[in-house]
C-alpha cells in the first residue's frame, strides 16, 4: 500500500520538550464509506459517490479501509436497488491497493433471529471470494460462541481477521469481562487484532485508562484497534489517551462525514497526534481531496454533514443509538404523542436495567427501543411484548451477564408469543436446501434471498444495472438532462420559484 512519509527528527530524552511519543506510528483505519454515512447519512452513499474518489482511497495510506457491515446488503438491496456484492467487486477494483475489511454482526448477519452455521461459513466464503482480505465479527451481548465458528472460517481461507468487543456502561460490564472475550477470541480464534467497538460513544478518558492497558496485558503485540463516535462529544479525547495508553490503530472518518453521531475526523486527529510526536502516515493532501468530493455531494443533494455535538449525561442512562432517538421522535408524533419523549427515554433507561443490561448495539437497541415505546405507547409495561424480546429473554441470542429481572420476565413469558418455546432449538444446516430452491442463481444472490423477506431481491434486480455515474452538475440539470433524453419525452415542464421551464417533443423553450 502506498504511504506518504513523514520523518521525525530525533530527539535527546534530556530534552524537557521533547515528545514522549515520538517516532511512534499510529495507523489509521478509515470508516467514511461504511459507518461514517451509516451514522450521518442512514446509510444512503451510493456506489456512485464511492468510485469518483477511490483511487485517492489507494494512495492515502490507510491502514485499512471499512467498506461493509451487513446493513450496507441491506439498505443496497431495500432502498439504493444496488447490488451490494456488485458495489464490493467495483471498489476492489477501483482501489486494488486497499485492504477493505467486512464486519459480520454475530450470527444474524442482516436479520434479527440467528442463522444456521453453514449460512454464516457462506457468507464469510462469499466475502472472501468478492475481495475482503480483513474480516472481522462482534457479538452484542460478547458471546464468544456466536462468532468463533465464523472467525475461524475467515482465518482458514486466509483472511487478516480480527475480533471486536462491543462496548457499553453498565454495572455488569467491568473491565474484566472484556479481558474474558479477548482472551477467548485469541485462544479459540487466533484472531490477528482486538477491536474495541463503542457504538455509543460511551468511553470516557478515565475507563479507558484502565480498560487498554487491561487488554493490553492479555493481547500480546496484536494490534489493539479503538472505534468510538462523537455522540457525548468525548472521543476525539479518549483516541488521543488511547493512544498513549496502547491502541495501535484508530477508526477516523474524513470531514464532513465525521463528528455528530460519527467518528472522529482524521484530520483533526492526525494533526493533534503529530502533535504528541506520534507518526501518523497519511497524505493529507488526497484526504482533503476527499473530503471535498463529499462536501460537493452533500451541498448537491441536502445530505447532512457532522457537526460537534455538546456533552449530554443523560445519554449514559438511556445509551440509544442517535439514528434511534430521531425515530423515536417521529414515531410519536406520527401517534400525537411528541410531548412523551422524554418519559420514552426513561423507559427505555428502566426497560434496559430490567434486561439485564445489553449492549446498546444492533440489534440490541431495537429491542429495548421496541419495547420501550410499546410500553408507553400502551400505557401497560409488556402488554405486548416482541417476539424478539422474548428470545432475548430466553437465551434465543445468546448468555446474558445478568439474570433478567423476575418480574419482568413472568411478563414476558406471559404476554409473548406462545410459538415461542422456552428453550432454543438447534437450527438445521440450510444451504442444501438454499441452493436446491435457486438453482440458476449464484450464492451471492441465494444469501441475499435468504436474509431479505418477500420480493426485495427481485425489485432491485428489476431495477436494473447500477447507475456508476455521478457528475457535479446540480439535480435540475441532471433531471432535465436526462428527461430529455427519452425519446418520446412528450412534454415536461418545471417551475421553481421564478424560473420555468418547458420542454417538447416538437418544441423546446
Amino acid at each position: 500500500m502506498a504511504k506518504t512519509a513523514r520523518s521525525t527528527p530525533p530527539q535527546d530524552p534530556a530534552d524537557p520538550a521533547a515528545k514522549p511519543h515520538a517516532g511512534r506510528e499510529i495507523r489509521i483505519i478509515d470508516t467514511t464509506l461504511r459507518d461514517a454515512h451509516q451514522c450521518l447519512w442512514a446509510t444512503r452513499m451510493r456506489t456512485a459517490h464511492m468510485l469518483p474518489v477511490l483511487d485517492k482511497f489507494d494512495r492515502v495510506g490507510f491502514e485499512s479501509v471499512d467498506l461493509m457491515g451487513t446493513i450496507q446488503f441491506d439498505v443496497c438491496v431495500r432502498y439504493l436497488k444496488e447490488d451490494p456484492w456488485e458495489r464490493v467487486r467495483r471498489v476492489h477494483q477501483g482501489a486494488p491497493n486497499t485492504r477493505f475489511r467486512s464486519l459480520i454482526r454475530s450470527k444474524n448477519v442482516v436479520a434479527f433471529d440467528f442463522l444456521p452455521d453453514d449460512i454464516i461459513d457462506l457468507w464469510v466464503e462469499r466475502l472472501y471470494a468478492n475481495g475482503f482480505r480483513v474480516i472481522g465479527s462482534f457479538d452484542g451481548l460478547n458471546d464468544v460462541d456466536n462468532i468463533v465458528g465464523g472467525l475461524r472460517r475467515a482465518k482458514a481461507l486466509g483472511a487478516y481477521t480480527f475480533g471486536a468487543l462491543a462496548y457499553c456502561e453498565s454495572p455488569v460490564h467491568n473491565d474484566g469481562v472484556f479481558v474474558h472475550a479477548a482472551k477467548a477470541l485469541i485462544e479459540r480464534a487466533d484472531v490477528d487484532a482486538i477491536m474495541i467497538k463503542d457504538a455509543g460513544g460511551l468511553l470516557t478518558v478515565d475507563r479507558i485508562r484502565t480498560l487498554v492497558p487491561a487488554l493490553r496485558k492479555v493481547i500480546g503485540d496484536r494490534p489493539l484497534e479503538l472505534h468510538s463516535h462523537c455522540l457525548t462529544g468525548l472521543a476525539p479525547l479518549v483516541y488521543l489517551e488511547g493512544a498513549k495508553l496502547g491502541c495501535d490503530q484508530l477508526h477516523l472518518s474524513i470531514k464532513p462525514l465525521a463528528n455528530g453521531a460519527a467518528q472522529p475526523a482524521v484530520q483533526t486527529v492526525a494533526r493533534n497526534l503529530r502533535q504528541l510526536g506520534f507518526a501518523v502516515n497519511v497524505d493529507d493532501a488526497l484526504i482533503d481531496e476527499i473530503g471535498t468530493h463529499f462536501q460537493n455531494i452533500a451541498d448537491r443533494e441536502g445530505k447532512p454533514v457532522g457537526m460537534p455535538l455538546e456533552y449530554d449525561a443523560y445519554h449514559y442512562e438511556h445509551q440509544m443509538p442517535g439514528g434511534m432517538l430521531s425515530n423515536f421522535r417521529e414515531q410519536l408524533a406520527v401517534a400525537g404523542l411528541s410531548s412523551k419523549f422524554d418519559e420514552l427515554l426513561e423507559e427505555c433507561a428502566r426497560v434496559r436495567r430490567e434486561l439485564a443490561y445489553p449492549i446498546m448495539i444492533t440489534p440490541f437497541s431495537q429491542f429495548v427501543g421496541t419495547q420501550a415505546v410499546l410500553n408507553v405507547v400502551h400505557g401497560e409495561r409488556y402488554r405486548i411484548v416482541p417476539n424478539e424480546v422474548k428470545k432475548y429473554a430466553l437465551g434465543y441470542y445468546g448468555k446474558l451477564l445478568a439474570p433478567v429481572d423476575p418480574d419482568a420476565l413472568d411478563r414476558i413469558v406471559e404476554n409473548g408469543s406462545r410459538d415461542i418455546s422456552l428453550e432454543p432449538a438447534p437450527l438445521a444446516p440450510a444451504v442444501r436446501a438454499l441452493r436446491k430452491k435457486y438453482p440458476n442463481a449464484s450464492d451471492d444472490e441465494r444469501l441475499l434471498r435468504y436474509m431479505l423477506a418477500g420480493t426485495q431481491v427481485d425489485e432491485m434486480l428489476a431495477a436494473g444495472p447500477m447507475d456508476t455515474s455521478y457528475t457535479a452538475s446540480s439535480p435540475i440539470v441532471d433531471l432535465v438532462t436526462k428527461l430529455a433524453a427519452r425519446r418520446n419525452p412528450g412534454r415536461i415542464y418545471i417551475r421553481k420559484g421564478d424560473f420555468a421551464l418547458s420542454i417538447s417533443s416538437n418544441s423546446r423553450e
